[in-house]
């Protein structure tokens, strides 16, 4: 079984810029897929970054250039790096996992942007 922690949320103005990061145990290892996702107020979860085994990456479009996804082989961790933050931004941000022996989803972290 996969347990994912995030941690790094906050509140943030317009422009600035935040370090989602996702603490996965046992091990990073052997986990082909690692994501993360968020929920906005009102919507639907969608994903907004992925990251392969390969380290190949997906972006939301509407984050792509702004977000990176990147993982810790070291410290077990997939981080989500947020710059240029704009307030469509708000949401909670979820870590996310799948393995052969299923999906797994963290807890969420708020992450809040406002001027």
């Amino acid at each position: 079984q996969v347990q994912l922690v995030e941690s790094g949320g906050g509140s943030v103005q317009p422009g600035g810029s935040l370090r989602l990061s996702c603490k996965v145990s046992p091990t990073i290892r052997n986990i082909n897929f690692l994501g993360w996702y968020r929920q906005r107020p009102g919507q639907e979860r969608e994903r907004v970054a992925s990251i392969l085994g390969d380290g190949s990456t997906v972006y939301l479009d509407s984050v792509n250039g702004r977000f990176t996804i990147s993982k810790n082989m070291d410290e077990n961790t997939v981080d989500l790096h947020m710059a240029s933050l704009k307030f469509e931004d708000t949401a909670v941000y979820y870590c996310n996992s799948r393995t052969i022996y299923g999906i797994y989803w963290g807890q969420g972290t708020q992450v809040t942007i406002a001027s």
